[in-house]
């Protein structure tokens, strides 16, 4: 009599513990936010930090948790991840998201995450069309409102021959330009692509140039690595600087200088818009206690007049360095 034939495996999205997986991966309200998120469009850690309003080392330990259950992909731009929905999702588990999206529309936490993504796509929209489109004309539009001179000031705070500065926010490469005849080594940081494009093809003639598309809160950059790091009217076009100065101190070496110019406070709203900034620029003492607070030492501010003929406000000279190890 012949043996009848073996049973067949159930199918993956059949099998009993992948319907469990699925149910407990998206019990997780913080998951379940992050997947709602991220349905649309793709964001990166930072982003979804500030979406979920949740400490970073909270979203990176949930997305590494969907990413590894094959909910989520990810992909590198710059130094920076992507994350987004992966391509293939198994029919079930799609079934159950969908219910699950459905019976969570109307928590209150829910529609507070939609605001601060809608606010977090603007604001990268945004960005991306203002730097898209002004780094042909940026050096002329940041010269007529602040004047030809501007980065002399952190120049002077700098130059011994044989430093490595880290330009961040670099934009153009202006000031990396004129850096790096003088310096051993100029790092140039931008998250702005066209931007950089242009920074390539101003210092494409020095071979001790290097540049990185990179997010300046977090940097492409070893800790302890730069005698310098300027920042150059870059701070007024971040929502929170927090991250940035916390990340310039970091690069530096103990002893490392931390110079920054921006634009002094100021009321005029239609310049603060036409120079794409978040906010209005910093007075003085304001700016030295961010500086502070990321961890430097030694911090001075002081405010500098404008240029003649410059149309705009004036500057806030800030200085600093990262404290000597015990």
């Amino acid at each position: 009599m012949p043996r009848p034939a073996p049973a067949r495996p159930a199918a993956p999205s059949r099998r009993p513990e992948a319907l469990l997986g699925w149910m407990e991966l998206l019990s997780d309200p913080i998951r379940l936010r992050a997947l709602r998120a991220l349905e649309p469009r793709e964001l990166s850690v930072l982003e979804l930090r500030e979406v979920l309003a949740l400490p970073q080392s909270t979203v990176s330990r949930h997305l590494k948790t969907l990413s590894d259950a094959g909910w989520l992909s990810a992909r590198r731009e710059g130094t920076q991840s992507l994350y987004g929905w992966a391509a293939e999702l198994a029919p079930g588990a799609r079934k159950l998201w969908q219910l699950a999206r459905a019976e969570s529309d109307g928590w209150a936490v829910v529609r507070a995450d939609a605001v601060r993504l809608r606010a977090v796509r603007a604001r990268r929209d945004e960005a991306q069309r203002f730097f898209a489109g002004a780094a042909g004309a940026w050096d002329g539009l940041r010269a007529r409102v602040y004047g030809r001179g501007v980065a002399a000031e952190a120049l002077l705070a700098l130059v011994p021959p044989g430093w490595t500065v880290a330009d961040l926010g670099c934009g153009t490469g202006a000031v990396a330009a004129e850096l790096a005849p003088r310096v051993r080594r100029v790092i140039a940081v931008d998250r702005s692509a066209a931007m950089l494009r242009a920074a390539r093809r101003r210092t494409a003639r020095f071979d001790n140039v290097e540049l990185h598309e990179a997010d300046l809160a977090a940097l492409p950059l070893e800790d302890g690595g730069c005698d310098a790091a300027l920042l150059v009217l870059v701070l007024a076009y971040l929502d929170d600087p927090a991250p940035a100065l916390a990340e310039a101190v970091r690069v530096l070496r103990p002893g490392g200088r931390l110079v920054i110019l921006d634009a002094a406070r100021h009321q005029d709203e239609a310049l603060r818009r036409r120079m794409g900034q978040a906010h209005p620029g910093f007075e003085p003492d304001a700016l030295a206690a961010l500086v502070r607070r990321a961890g430097a030492a030694g911090v001075t501010a002081r405010a500098l007049p404008p240029e003649p003929g410059a149309r705009g406000p004036g500057l806030v000279a800030c200085t600093g360095e990262r404290p000597a190890r015990p």
